[in-house]
């Protein structure tokens, strides 16, 4: 970079997220996020630093920003169109949460499926989505995710050579059509992608937060403002650097559920007493950065508690996969009462918001029939090596380590037997799998919960083709976005195992278009 250019920025006032803050506090907005952006500019987005750097510290087809899946699958199709393409990851480590997740992958009508013997269908998947999403969906974007979900996972796994071995049911959906990575982790898919874009020679900056979007004079996204050799979290870290984008920039950075002010902006309740299990730099600065240059947000509101998290854990922890395994094989108590209070298999909002406003945490737990046969061996053992997981030899000895009063619970156990014996929950609701049988097999294992935040389902808006749409109601030239960063695909409440289609699906979208950009 020339020493004009270099004297040009550090003239320039970056705007954080602190100071965004500051300034939307004082001013006493606490309206969306797009329209905060706008007030504080004077209702112009204009008045956002525009400014074009005289020279570019480098220059690609394709800029994506954030390494999760969304991020890889859009570089690796943007690469398979011919594009130059960088990814530009402001944590030390590639992966951000996809790396981390419980690597189920929701997709419908699939060969495993199949023989498994689920009958599953895109329609029927949409409408489980729209179900949990409470009808706020953007269907077009809902319709792509349910019905290019089958053709995403088996790109996953004939192209990138992912692993599917297993299906599960999460909470909420018809049937089972989670699709289970070989080591029940995103990285089971996240390390092929890794994989693929060093053999197509996609180029991958670490420590390198972006700052700003660089706009031209025709509302056109040309590059971004980036911090080199970046240390999260010190905002003031790293070098000034600018890079270009000939073609496009793909905005794929993730959600904001561990930044506690922003998400207290949109839900009051979620302070920093709520731990999440996202990794550390899930803080939503890109998002508020294209808000800033004009991109328009929606939904911001909905953000999700896991209820299958512990406090006996720190982060997403190993319990999850334990709890989500056992839904409809083994029952879920509140301590106090020794009873069941809400139905297993319910989606993620509505399990949430029963052990909420019960005030305090509850507990799930299966014989040895139902852990061997459905937990992951590996997360069982870990699980029960920090403690967050335990095992005992009788229902006697559970109930007294949780401080259940031993007669009420073991009446409870015995009326959920029963609703098994006969496939049907006519308490709850709760649905009971063929394979499921009676709690009666020891040793048995529990864990409790409490909810963490874990996603948040507002964002970006885009188009089916992952096109960024502006205050104007236009899409922003040279500007897509997939992933968490975006809002309108889950509506109220995301299903589980359908963030790895949701990223996966528009990924490859937004590759794919950002390449053929003119």
């Amino acid at each position: 970079m020339s020493n004009g250019a270099k004297d040009d920025s550090e003239k320039k006032t970056e705007i954080t997220r602190r100071q965004l803050f500051k300034g939307a506090v004082g001013a006493g907005i606490m309206a969306s996020t797009g329209t905060m952006a706008l007030n504080l500019m004077g209702g112009k987005a204009e008045a956002a630093d525009r400014s074009i750097p005289k020279t570019w510290d480098e220059t690609y087809d394709v800029v994506v920003i954030g390494s999760g899946f969304a991020g890889f699958a859009a570089a690796i199709e943007a690469r398979n169109a011919g594009a130059e393409v960088v990814i530009i990851e402001k944590m030390p480590l590639h992966g951000g949460n996809s790396i981390i997740n419980g690597g189920d992958f929701a997709a419908a009508g699939t060969k495993l499926q199949q023989e498994n013997g689920v009958k599953d269908s895109p329609e029927l998947m949409l409408q489980d989505m729209l179900k949990a999403g409470a009808y706020l969906n953007h269907i077009e974007l809902a319709k792509a995710v349910a019905y290019q979900s089958k053709d995403a996972l088996e790109w996953s796994e004939t192209y990138l050579g992912a692993k599917f071995p297993r299906l599960n049911f999460h909470g909420g959906h018809s049937v089972k059509r989670a699709h289970q990575t070989e080591n029940a982790s995103g990285s089971g898919l996240l390390n092929k992608m890794l994989s693929k874009s060093k053999e197509l020679g996609i180029k991958l900056k670490t420590r390198t937060k972006m700052v700003r979007f660089v706009v031209d004079s025709n509302e056109r996204f040309i590059g971004i403002e980036v911090r080199n050799n970046f240390t999260f979290p010190n905002e003031n870290s790293g070098k000034t650097a600018f890079i270009r984008a000939r073609k496009a920039v793909v905005l794929s950075s993730g959600g904001f559920s561990n930044d506690v002010v922003l998400r207290q902006v949109h839900d009051p309740r979620l302070n920093e007493k709520f731990d999440s299990t996202n990794q550390p730099g899930a803080t939503g600065e890109a998002l508020l950065a294209a808000c800033i240059a004009g991109a328009m947000d929606v939904q911001m509101d909905w953000i999700q508690l896991g209820p299958w998290t512990s406090p006996d854990e720190k982060g997403f922890g190993y319990v999850p996969l334990f709890c989500e395994r056992l839904v409809g094989y083994g029952p879920m108590i509140y301590p106090k009462t020794g009873k069941r209070f809400f139905k297993e298999t319910g989606n993620r909002k509505e399990r949430a918001d029963a052990i909420i406003l019960l005030g305090e945490p509850v507990i799930i737990l299966g014989d040895s029939y139902a852990v061997n046969k459905q937990v992951f061996p590996g997360a069982l053992e870990k699980g029960m090596a920090n403690g967050a997981i335990k095992k005992f030899d009788t229902l006697e000895e559970l109930a007294k380590n949780y401080k259940i009063p031993v007669a009420p619970f073991k009446e409870e156990i015995a009326k959920w037997n029963s609703y098994v014996e006969n496939k049907k929950d006519p308490d709850f609701g709760c649905m009971i799998f063929p394979d499921s049988k009676p709690t009666v097999t020891g040793p048995f294992y529990a864990s409790r919960l409490w909810p963490r935040v874990h996603h948040t389902m507002g964002g970006l808006v885009i188009n089916k083709n992952a096109q960024v749409i502006g205050f104007n109601m236009k899409p922003i030239k040279g500007l897509y976005a997939a992933g968490e960063v975006t809002g309108g695909v889950h509506g109220a409440v995301r299903l589980g195992s359908v963030a790895m289609a949701d990223c996966v699906v528009f990924g490859r979208i937004a590759g794919k278009n950002a390449a053929k950009e003119v």
